[in-house]
């Protein structure tokens, strides 16, 4: 079986992609957690202790340079390490329950040190049902939380 960067373009363009809100089950097997490097953890835990209270998670794993959020572990780590992050790597998309905790998650972190990076709304270009809203954190890393109910 090739790999998926060896796959050829036609067969790259059949394969559909998993619906989107089905990532925490579909992609278990494989990912253990993420991690992203910040500049100030204090600054960071702020910031996404305000995020994920919101989306219903809470710090799994706090130490030395580390801490980790999750609801059944720790699955989203932020460490510090003396080394810059780097804000064009892309983005991470934390789901939400609905539209309300979408708003909320957004809310908290503008308030808690994020910078808006596209307000909350309907996002019909991914889905129908597609209500996403994006932030900066404080290092500027892109962060989306997204609800597809």
């Amino acid at each position: 079986m090739p790999l998926l960067g060896e796959r050829s373009r036609a067969a790259s363009q059949e394969w559909q992609r998993p619906v989107r809100g089905l990532a925490p089950g579909y992609f278990a097997a494989v990912i253990d957690h993420l991690g992203l490097e910040v500049s100030d953890l204090t600054a960071s835990a702020r910031f996404y202790d305000a995020v994920f209270f919101a989306l219903g998670a809470r710090r799994m794993h706090e130490g030395p340079g580390a801490v980790a959020y999750g609801k059944d572990g720790p699955a989203f780590w932020i460490v510090e390490r003396g080394r810059g992050p780097q804000p064009g790597y892309g983005h991470v998309a934390l789901q939400a329950a609905g539209r309300r905790a979408v708003d909320a998650a957004h809310a908290a972190g503008l308030a808690h040190g994020g910078s808006d990076d596209g307000a909350p709304g309907p996002r019909p270009q991914y889905g129908p049902r597609t209500y996403a809203g994006y932030l900066r954190d404080p290092d500027g890393l892109r962060i989306e939380v997204v609800s597809v109910r």
